[in-house]
This record gives structure tokens, C-alpha cells and sequence, in this order.
């Protein structure tokens, strides 16, 4: 009985060391969601954060688990994770970005945490353990996911100024203002949708590693619910340093902008939570906002500062897997 209870410590301990990833995870990226509408003066900063958040939560009524199934069992195998693999990962992932966000630099959340997953299976197993599949697959959406944000952007932007070009522009920004009450719950929507199953397929694939969960893999209810208040809740305390970046740094953003840019993102969001891809919500808007910039004219972005986010998604590459291999090192020696 001893055993069984300090079974269930440990693992409620990494249940809850998910869920505090899961609130910075919306923390660090609820600028992705608010910068926009914050820096059109749709909303102030305390509504948007609510706005934002209410969308995130909702989220688990639009969207399957798709992208839970590939965290958790299409990384790296399920039958070597164990609690120290867990804690690596999370461990790597959450310290990844804590430094990102004290530095105000626009990370990827979602690759910090595939980052540590596939660092703290190569520790303790090497590489042949990693599903290249679904590494591959999630991998190519660091590039793939910014780039069609970025087009769609582009083909929006065009459009929009096609079509409105005999409007007065205070009119044509006036209604696009208003827009962007649906274009932000989609992206806030797409957000949740997409982030919160990366911590679903953690903790799923822990219960099972402890036998908590038998048969074949499925995500409990409680936990759906569980990671969609947690990134709720990390939206609603907001990182308002990364919001003057992606808001105002990059380029100049009108309300016609903000609309093209969060319709494109949530789009991009859409289409990867259904095809099972975990991507970067940093990334893909990040790429939406360059192109409202390239839309006008190449220019108006401001590539000092997209290069500084560019430098930081190459570093997470390493940065992440390497923090995770140190701690899973740590979880051997004290959670097994």
C-alpha cells in the first residue's frame, strides 16, 4: 500500500508540473492572441486577456484530440517513457521558457516541449526510441506553419485592399476594427485548441506509464478539462513583455492588418490541430504578421527584430532537449 501511495505522489506531482507548463505555455504565448486587437485599440489589455482566455477554454467543443495522440504516443515510444522522461521533458520545456519570456523574445512553446520529450527518451535510451514519422512530420511544421501564415497574410491583405480601394480608409479600418472580434476568437480558439493537447499527450502517456490508464490510448475528460482551464488561466495573467514585440515591434499593424493576420494564423491553427500536428502558435503568427508587413511593402518589416525570433526558434533546438536530458538525469536519480 506504501508503494501504490508514493506511486501516486510522484505522478501527481508531474500531473500538476504539466499543468504549470500548460499555464505558462498560455502565459508566454496570450501575447500570440492579444497583441493584435491590444495594439489596434479594439480592447484594453485586461479585456483582451479575458477574451482570449474565454476562447481558449471553449476550445475542447470545436476540435478532436488529434494532436494529443501525437504527443503522446507519435514522438518518441511510449513504452520506454517513465516519470523521469516526463520530468525532463517538462522540466526542459518550462525552463526554456522562462528565459525566453524574461528576455521578451516570442518562442515556441510547442517545440520546447517535443524539444525535451525527444531529449529526455535520447538519455535514456538513445535515438532509436524517436518515431521519425512524427518527428518529421512536427519538425516541418517550424517552417511550414510561418510560412503559410505569412502567405495567407499576404493573399488577405491584397484582397482586402483590392476590394476596399474606392472605400475611405477611416470607414474600411473602422469595420475591420469590429472584425476582428470574430478573426481573434478563431486564433484564440485555434490556440487553445492546438496547445492545450501538447499537455494532454503528456499527461495521458504518464498515466499510462503507471498504470493508472489500461487499453488502448485515450485522453480522460478530466484531463481535457483540466489543460484547457490551465492555459486558460495562463492567458488570463498574460506576458506583457512579449506583447510590445509581436504587437508593435515587428511591423506597423492597422485594424485590416490585425483581421488578415489572425485569420490567417487561426486558418493555419485550424488545419494543423485537425491533421494531428503539434505547431507553434508563436511561429505561426509571427509569420501572419510579416506578411501584413510584406503586403505593403518589404520595408515595413522590421527585420532586426524578426531575425532576434528567427535566432530564437534555432535555438530552441538544442537549448530544450539538452535541459531536458540534464533533468531527466535528475528524475532517475530521485523519481524512479
Amino acid at each position: 500500500m506504501i508503494e501504490i501511495d508514493q506511486a501516486f505522489l510522484v505522478m501527481a506531482l508531474l500531473v500538476a508540473v504539466a499543468l504549470l507548463f500548460d499555464f505558462m505555455n498560455g502565459f508566454h504565448d496570450s501575447a500570440n492572441s492579444i497583441a493584435l486587437m491590444v495594439s489596434t485599440r479594439l480592447l484594453t489589455p485586461q479585456a483582451a486577456v479575458v477574451w482570449a482566455a474565454f476562447f481558449n477554454f471553449i476550445a475542447f467543443l470545436v476540435f478532436g484530440l488529434q494532436v494529443a495522440m501525437t504527443v503522446g504516443s507519435g514522438i518518441i515510444d511510449p513504452a520506454i517513457v517513465d516519470n523521469a522522461v516526463i520530468f525532463g521533458a517538462l522540466s526542459g520545456a518550462i525552463i526554456w521558457n522562462v528565459i525566453t519570456w524574461w528576455f521578451g523574445i516570442p518562442s515556441s512553446s510547442s517545440h520546447a516541449l517535443v524539444g525535451g520529450l525527444v531529449g529526455a527518451a535520447l538519455a535514456k535510451s538513445g535515438p532509436d526510441v524517436v518515431i521519425a514519422k512524427g518527428l518529421i512530420k512536427t519538425s516541418s511544421a517550424i517552417i511550414l506553419s510561418p510560412m503559410l501564415g505569412m502567405l495567407l497574410a499576404v493573399a488577405l491583405s491584397i484582397g482586402i485592399l483590392w476590394m476596399f480601394q474606392r472605400s475611405s480608409p477611416s470607414r474600411t479600418e473602422g469595420g475591420f476594427n469590429k472584425a476582428q472580434f470574430i478573426s481573434a476568437s478563431m486564433y484564440s480558439l485555434g490556440h487553445g485548441g492546438n496547445d492545450a493537447q501538447k499537455t494532454m499527450g503528456i499527461i495521458t502517456v504518464l498515466l499510462f506509464a503507471n498504470g493508472f490508464l489500461q487499453g488502448e490510448m485515450h485522453v480522460p475528460f478530466w484531463v481535457v478539462i483540466s489543460c484547457h482551464l490551465a492555459i486558460a488561466l495562463g492567458t488570463l495573467f498574460g506576458g506583457w513583455r512579449i506583447v510590445r514585440t509581436m504587437g508593435m515591434g515587428i511591423t506597423r499593424v492597422r485594424p485590416s492588418g490585425a483581421f488578415s493576420a489572425q485569420t490567417a494564423g487561426a486558418i493555419t491553427l485550424f488545419l494543423a490541430t485537425y491533421l494531428g500536428i503539434p505547431v507553434s502558435t508563436t511561429h505561426t503568427i509571427t509569420g501572419a504578421i510579416v506578411g501584413i508587413g510584406l503586403s505593403r511593402r518589404v520595408s515595413a518589416v522590421r527585420w532586426s527584430i524578426a531575425a532576434r525570433i528567427l535566432w530564437a526558434w534555432v535555438f530552441t533546438i538544442p537549448a530544450a532537449p539538452l535541459i531536458a536530458a540534464l533533468f531527466w538525469w535528475v528524475g532517475r536519480t530521485y523519481l524512479l
